[in-house]
Parts: structure tokens; C-alpha cells; sequence
């Protein structure tokens, strides 16, 4: 059965998203079709107002609205400028910030290296991370790059960019959830956990 253009072309982009599917993608546009006008309309607002009202912070890259050239966290004059924390996405600003327990300020990759996909050093904002760096007054740099082989790899290659500047870099710690037991966790957490062990106070 061919389906009107409008109905083929919506399924299409739903299909491009991460983690939709061509079933998922045509649920969603049927549930649509479906649904009072203003559902779908207030979705076409909001997606339109997505791009046109953020941007990215001209110092850490993380998101912010449209026409503040910094985001919250760098206007933040109360925020510890020597502690810069590596993340790859905005969404690990979001994390990070949920612990409250982080005062320093963050830098955000807009990725990580992946020679299969393609993703170079120059694809990231691993310069602009250097030129941070360089201007001076930072004492640590924290790579928070997620605990896989592209965050592992990106985090190595950062290592070894950052060695030639007087500062710390530090890796974050990985090992058991709180509350879970040994005997449900996976080995390379478990490895891990015990080459990260540290000593009782």
C-alpha cells in the first residue's frame, strides 16, 4: 500500500532518529495523524523553537539559549574555573549537574573518536578544549567520557594531548553501583572495581 507523501515523508524522519525503528517510526506518525490537531501542532512549535532558541556556548559548547554567548554554568561566577570536567554530551552536563556535588565547570566534546563512524579529533572541540587550557589558570581537567571504547580511546588521546601543560588529569572512577551486589555485576566492572580500589580512611 503507498501512503500519502506527507504520512511517508514524517515516517522517514522519525526512522532517522537514534533507536527508532520503521515500526516505531510508523507508530508514532499514525498515533499523530490520530490525535487532536494541537498535539501535533504544539510538537511542530516545539521542534521549531528547538532550533531556533539554543545554541552552543562559544566557551564549553555546552547548550544554551539563543543570544547568551555562554551557558548558565559559564556565566556562574561562583563556579571554580581551574576544574574543568570532559564530557561528550550536554546530556552529561545534565547528569553531572543532577549530583550537585561538582563546582567547577565543564567542557563538552560534542562526541567522541570513532574511526568506524568517521569522528576525528577535528571533529570534536578538542582544539577550543586546548586553547582553554593554554590561556591558563586551570589546574585539572577531569575526562568524563563514557566508560566505552570510543569514550575510552577519546580519553586516552586527551591524556596525551594534556601532558605537556602543568595540570592534573584525571579519569572518573568506574566500578560497583551502590546497592548492588557482587555477584550480578559483569566482569569488567568487577576488574575494574578492584584496580580502582581505594584506601579506608
Amino acid at each position: 500500500m503507498l501512503l500519502p507523501a506527507p504520512i511517508q515523508d514524517l515516517i522517514d524522519a522519525f526512522s532517522r532518529l537514534p533507536g527508532v525503528g520503521p515500526k516505531t517510526a510508523s507508530r508514532l506518525t499514525f498515533y499523530l495523524l490520530r490525535a487532536p490537531d494541537e498535539l501535533a501542532l504544539d510538537l511542530a512549535a516545539a521542534l521549531d523553537a528547538l532550533k531556533r532558541g539554543t545554541a552552543f556556548c562559544q566557551t564549553c559548547f555546552n547548550i544554551t539559549e539563543a543570544g547568551h554567548a555562554e551557558c548558565a554554568v559559564c556565566r556562574d561566577e561562583g563556579r571554580d574555573r581551574s576544574l574543568i570536567c570532559v564530557v561528550e554530551e550536554s546530556l552529561d552536563v545534565v547528569a553531572l549537574e543532577r549530583t550537585g556535588g561538582f563546582g567547577g565547570v565543564y567542557h563538552v566534546l560534542q562526541g567522541a573518536l570513532s574511526p568506524i563512524e568517521g569522528v576525528g579529533p577535528d571533529d570534536l572541540t578538542i582544539r577550543a578544549l586546548l586553547r582553554r587550557v593554554q590561556g591558563g589558570g586551570v589546574r585539572e581537567v577531569i575526562l568524563a567520557t563514557n566508560p566505552s571504547m570510543e569514550g575510552d580511546a577519546t580519553a586516552v588521546y586527551l591524556k596525551e594531548r594534556l601532558t605537556s601543560f602543568d595540570l592534573t588529569v584525571t579519569r572518573l572512577a568506574r566500578g560497583l553501583p551502590v546497592g548492588g551486589d557482587l555477584e550480578y555485576a559483569d566482569q569488567n566492572t568487577l576488574l575494574r572495581a578492584l584496580s580502582g580500589r581505594q584506601a579506608m580512611d
